[in-house]
């Protein structure tokens, strides 16, 4: 993971705790957990090469595919031509990410056992992949059977994309998959630098 990124996810942590959303904070049903906010910046690092702001774009993926606007958001609610403001995207974001973790929740059985970095790991997959593909995975299957080590080295494995019809290794994906891979499996274990942060957080 790049050093910038590791801090921006220890910053977002911390800044959690103050607010207090932490993942065993009292908050309000509409503030979003810890583990939201560490997948947005995931996203954020990640999604739409950067951009955070603007106006619609195609994506890579090529023709006829819909419009897409701050990170990775399509749908009816991107309207082509409109300039998105910061705060536009957190509007648009905020809900896509909720609704993630109400999915992450559902599928995986052990959901209240994992830390933030987990479960982060876990939002940022289904926000990018969907529900779905997520629900029908090996990945979901190690994670409900107890073995969580063997659930996130599959995360790797997910890491082509569709360009002109054809399957091709991406290597924005490579490196995402690597960071929630990483977080994952190793941060907020004994002994991890980022053990303070979590501790922080409850």
């Amino acid at each position: 993971m790049k050093d910038f990124l590791r801090k921006r996810l220890l910053a977002v942590a911390t800044a959690a705790t103050i607010a207090g959303v932490g993942t065993y904070a009292i908050r309000h049903p509409d503030q979003p957990s810890a583990a939201v906010q560490i997948a947005m910046e995931i996203g954020a690092h990640y999604e739409s090469s950067g951009r955070h702001i603007g106006v619609p774009y195609r994506d890579m993926i090529g023709k006829g595919q819909p419009w897409t606007v701050c990170n990775g958001v399509t749908g009816a609610g991107v309207v082509p031509g409109r300039y998105y403001t910061p705060d536009d995207c957190k509007r648009l974001e905020l809900p896509l990410y909720q609704a993630a973790e109400r999915d992450a929740r559902r599928l995986f059985i052990h959901w209240d056992s994992y830390n933030v970095w987990v479960q982060a790991s876990f939002i940022d997959m289904i926000y990018n992949l969907g529900a779905p593909a997520v629900a029908g995975s090996s990945m979901r299957t190690l994670a409900n059977a107890g073995n969580l080590a063997a659930a996130c080295a599959q995360q790797p494995r997910w890491v082509l994309g569709t360009v002109s019809g054809q399957k091709v290794r991406m290597p924005g994906l490579v490196d995402r998959r690597g960071t929630t891979a990483e977080l994952c499996a190793e941060w907020g274990r004994d002994g991890h630098f980022s053990v303070a942060a979590l501790e922080a957080s409850r």
